[in-house]
């Protein structure tokens, strides 16, 4: 591992150690394969602009307000080199967001495979589960159903689960997503 990632996983670790100390937030953590949307989303849910969105080379954290909820989202990238770190990073995570491009089938089996070793992660027991079908404006975009059917939610029994079609572009269904958060987390908060 090179010095810059070290380095990088290194600032990861103290930001993980001053979030945990806020005990009062919710947080979560966005993950998904590399182009899924995840960066867009979360600069949607901050209310900024997303027309000039980059590929997150390491990671980005957003305290968002919601319904009176002050949720930190830890969006950490997607390519294939960074996400043999993705464990280190779950502990005390309170809600799992993963971010699906509806438009790239011929990775839907590798996101399923990522998606199904995350859920089985200790830290992870138990843990809601938001599934965002991203880019469901283009007219390649398989249904949430279809990508609800093909990463196997149904077997997913020992947490509530949803997916939730959207266009992170747009904003379509981004709310309904939270919606679905603020309802089904600030309960198991207080």
């Amino acid at each position: 591992m090179g010095g810059v990632q070290k380095g990088l996983l290194s600032l990861i670790e103290e930001l993980k150690r001053l979030e945990d100390l806020d005990a009062q937030g919710i947080r979560i953590v966005l993950l998904g394969l590399d182009n899924a949307g995840k960066t867009t989303i979360l600069t949607r849910l901050a209310l900024e602009d997303v027309s000039t969105i980059t590929p997150t080379q390491g990671f980005n954290i957003k305290s968002v307000q919601s319904q009176g909820l002050k949720l930190t989202v830890w969006d950490i990238g997607g390519q294939r080199a960074i996400r043999s770190h993705w464990k280190k990073y779950l502990g005390s995570t309170d809600l799992l967001i993963y971010v699906v491009d509806s438009t790239d089938r011929k990775r839907f089996e590798e996101t399923g495979q990522e998606l199904a070793g995350l859920v089985e992660e200790d830290s992870l027991l138990g843990v809601p589960l938001l599934v965002f079908a991203n880019k469901q404006d283009l007219l390649s975009a398989a249904p949430a159903a279809d990508i609800a059917e093909g990463l196997n939610l149904h077997t997913y029994r020992d947490r509530i689960w949803q997916i939730q079609a959207c266009s992170a572009i747009s904003g379509e269904g981004i709310q309904d997503g939270m919606n679905w958060i603020c309802k089904n987390i600030a309960t198991k908060k207080k």
